[in-house]
């Protein structure tokens, strides 16, 4: 009979470090109670991790320390058991791109979903909700990259995703410093007539954000193909929304920025 152990040998001979629970009750003669009794206590011996019910990671020894793999490892065949489209973004997209400015402490995920963060080991896994409508007008191969690992590939926002993404979800990637400073590392790259249709996609407000930080980045041509977004703007809004004015005269203080209809609550320092 092939026990558990056997079985997670095998797995990792063929290259592969993960298995459902329904994988293994096929390959395996064992019950479902005795399964998971087995698989418990391979987690406690710390050969096997559980990032999501049903789904099992197998350990080398050079993971037990981190208590798992790098996450672009194992997140495409986890989603996939999940049965739930992905890209990893934010940080991870931006060092990805070449923003080596950026610490990636957190592994950040777009999906169409609301899903629940979690902690695996040292690893902390952050999933940032896109309304269904929206995440699948954008989520297509031309605007979705490939990310390489000795486990095989994941998807990951190309530069024009990962700059909308930033500036949509700013206060998770470092604030508006944070977004300014990448949208300088990677704005180049960008392709104008691309950023501009995926950024239909986005809230006009970010749309306009993303513009400016381009501007005082010196991507021209970027920004450039922003503009036309401007003219559907109504109101004039902060840079940055999260500062909160004392007063309301405070806000009449901020300097405007009629091309793209912001206030400039917020000074914007990039590094070189």
């Amino acid at each position: 009979m092939i026990t558990l152990d056997s079985y997670l040998d095998g797995l990792l001979a063929r290259g592969r470090a993960y298995f459902s629970r329904d994988e293994a009750l096929a390959a395996l003669d064992l019950k479902p109670a005795a399964l998971a009794a087995a698989i418990t206590r391979s987690i406690k011996k710390r050969r096997l991790a559980n990032p999501r019910h049903g789904f099992y990671l197998v350990l080398r020894p050079e993971d037990q320390i981190a208590g798992a793999p790098d996450p672009v490892k194992w997140i495409d065949p986890l989603m996939k058991q999940q049965g739930i489209d992905y890209r990893i973004s934010l940080l991870r997209a931006a060092a990805f791109h070449g923003s080596s400015n950026q610490a990636t402490m957190v592994f950040q995920i777009v999906v169409p979903r609301q899903l629940r963060d979690f902690d695996l080991g040292r690893h902390r896994l952050q999933f940032l909700y896109q309304a269904a409508a929206s995440f699948f007008q954008v989520n297509k191969p031309k605007l979705v990259s490939k990310m390489k690992s000795d486990a095989g590939f994941a998807n990951v926002a190309g530069v024009e995703l990962t700059l909308l993404d930033c500036v949509r979800y700013f206060h998770k990637a470092a604030g508006i410093n944070g977004v300014a400073q990448i949208a300088k590392d990677i704005g180049a790259k960008a392709n104008p007539r691309t950023l501009a249709k995926a950024a239909a996609a986005y809230e006009n407000s970010a749309v306009r954000r993303l513009g400016y930080l381009l501007d005082q980045a010196g991507h021209d041509r970027q920004a450039h193909a922003l503009e036309p977004f401007v003219r559907q703007a109504k109101t004039m809004l902060p840079l940055d929304p999260a500062v909160k004015p004392i007063v309301a005269a405070l806000a009449q203080a901020h300097e405007r920025n009629a091309k793209w209809k912001l206030m400039i609550n917020e000074s914007v320092e990039i590094a070189e």
